[in-house]
């Protein structure tokens, strides 16, 4: 990305055009319209333009951490529960069983398993599972320390495993085998 004094308009040019996408995908997973999620990119952007001398040369997930606060102001100020997309209308995604058969995945019970967790432990699945970052890149995204992410993950992941437990067998072996692509 270059040092502060190069980030100009072709700068922000180049990082719209690269992370757009995924910050619209990293909304459309917590909001249930597509309006609203472009909104929420906007803001990001807008954020990143305001303050591009502090974003760094791997800028994802310090997007990601913009949305993530924005979104938590929103909450916040409604006071109510967020518009999230109903587990209903969750896909299915298709996957390799290790005998080289295909089978269905319901990204619904997935979805079910994880909606039963605190939001923090969903927020660190998501953002490793879903956003596709390392532990140390979440950790920026939440704040902490890459050794509380890791630990937060662990946790989260053995809890998540507990309320799959619940779904049938077919179900239990991935956990989280859908890419931000699926989902």
């Amino acid at each position: 990305m270059g040092p502060p004094g190069k980030r100009d308009e072709g700068w922000f040019t180049s990082l719209y055009a690269a992370e757009y996408a995924h910050i619209v995908r990293y909304g459309l997973r917590r909001l249930a319209d597509a309006d609203a999620s472009a909104e929420l990119a906007q803001e990001v952007f807008v954020v990143a333009w305001r303050r591009r001398g502090e974003v760094p040369d791997r800028s994802l997930p310090w997007l990601y951490g913009v949305a993530r606060r924005l979104l938590a102001n929103q909450w916040r100020s409604r006071r109510a529960a967020p518009d999230l997309l109903p587990i209903a209308h969750a896909d299915l995604t298709r996957v390799a069983d290790p005998s080289g058969a295909d089978r269905t995945l319901g990204v619904a019970d997935v979805r079910a398993a994880l909606a039963t967790l605190n939001e923090m432990d969903q927020e660190i699945l998501r953002l490793v599972g879903w956003e596709e970052l390392t532990v140390a890149e979440a950790a920026q995204v939440l704040g902490c320390t890459r050794a509380t992410a890791a630990v937060r993950l662990h946790r989260a992941r053995r809890r998540l495993t507990e309320a799959m437990s619940d779904q049938p067998a077919r179900l239990r072996r991935p956990l989280l085998v859908a890419t931000r692509k699926d989902l």
